[in-house]
């Protein structure tokens, strides 16, 4: 059997940020935990003291909308030098992870990048100096660092190719289909919710994630009017009110976890998405695993995800009315509803954090034996 794994994972989003990176990190832990691996996040304050029984070292951040960037300090190093792992885990870097990355290379640590935020499309959204040329060449002297970048969707994967990224390979994300399953329904909590949302037996379309200007959930403004329909928003951030002033109908159930999440995904009838710069879409997982038909853009992480017509409908990316064509076509046939959601399931029940965990080990692995390689 192999010698238990020492991984030091450098993380830009953690605890108690709730977004894909901060999620995909939490399973990671909880993963290296079940198989007795040993691990340290290094991320920005503020965060627990430790997770999943590892330590969590925090260092000094800034706010950016709502996101704490953390500072690459000394700690950063420090920090590896004092848990010497077999390999430096680099989630989404752009700041702090170009920082564990390049203490990891003077150290002669092997290591893997995870990329997962369009940073160039954020820069873009949000109008910053930093424009997308700019930001594709900071990303590709990054990841040059890393013996690894892994890629959840092949369009991302074709992204870091298209700018000069190499030593790349393909890793998805799992999902929780223990949590997010289509039995929560018939529950009496779920049943409540739905009498709350739904009184008079509106069909239920919700979206589920981050407020914020490239989610682009104002969008959801073309569905008023769609007769006998509701529309459900869960999640927060910067965009709130921007949200609330565009879907002045709609219900904002704010951010949930755990099983009030769940719960929230089981009581809708279906799922849009609604940001056209997603890498993979966390989301359109969690609601298919939940059993639900959903609605997404014909580009990005969303079309490794969904087969048209088979587990939802894809609309063209930057054109509201069809997103809402969509959205009526499935409104009103829930038989036709009832179909995909199976579908959707059938096809997200082989990727468990499990498995995606083990295939990342591999990973680990690989770049681990490379190095000792290149050593001897």
């Amino acid at each position: 059997m192999p010698a238990p794994l020492r991984v030091a994972l450098v993380t830009e989003s953690f605890l108690p940020n709730l977004n894909g990176v901060t999620t995909s990190v939490c399973r990671i832990l909880e993963q290296l935990r079940r198989r007795g691996d040993e691990a340290v996040v290094v991320c920005p304050a503020p965060a627990p003291p430790e997770y999943a029984g590892y330590q969590v070292v925090t260092v000094p951040a800034v706010n950016y909308r709502q996101f704490p960037v953390g500072l690459p300090t000394s700690t950063v190093q420090r920090t590896l030098e004092r848990f010497a792992p077999d390999v430096v885990h680099a989630a989404s870097p752009f700041v702090l992870g170009a920082a564990g990355l390049a203490a990891a290379r003077r150290l002669g640590l092997p290591t893997v990048a995870v990329y997962q935020t369009d940073v160039a499309g954020y820069a873009r959204r949000h109008h910053v100096a930093l424009a997308a040329r700019t930001a594709w060449r900071w990303l590709r002297r990054v990841h040059a660092a890393a013996d690894l970048t892994l890629a959840p969707s092949s369009s991302a994967l074709a992204d870091l190719h298209a700018h000069g990224v190499t030593r790349t390979a393909l890793w998805g994300r799992g999902v929780d289909a223990a949590l997010f399953r289509p039995d929560r329904r018939p529950t009496p909590q779920v049943g409540a919710l739905r009498a709350r949302l739904a009184p008079n037996g509106e069909v239920l379309v919700g979206y589920v994630g981050r407020l914020a200007p490239e989610k682009q959930v104002e969008r959801l403004a073309v569905l008023a009017g769609l007769p006998g329909t509701r529309t459900v928003v869960v999640g927060d951030g910067p965009s709130r009110a921007s949200v609330a002033r565009a879907l002045p109908r709609a219900v904002l159930l704010g951010r949930l976890e755990g099983d009030e999440l769940a719960d929230a995904y089981a009581a809708l009838d279906l799922f849009v998405h609604t940001g056209t710069e997603e890498t993979f879409g966390q989301t359109l997982q969690e609601a298919m695993a939940t059993g639900l038909p959903v609605v997404a853009p014909a580009v990005g992480g969303p079309l490794d995800l969904v087969r048209p017509g088979v587990q939802g409908l894809l609309y063209a990316p930057d054109d509201d009315q069809s997103l809402r064509a969509a959205v009526e076509r499935l409104a009103a046939d829930p038989a036709w509803r009832a179909r995909l959601g199976r579908a959707g399931r059938d096809g997200v029940l082989p990727r468990s954090w499990a498995a995606l965990g083990d295939a990342l080990i591999d990973h680990y692995r690989a770049v681990i034996a490379a190095s000792a390689s290149e050593a001897a």
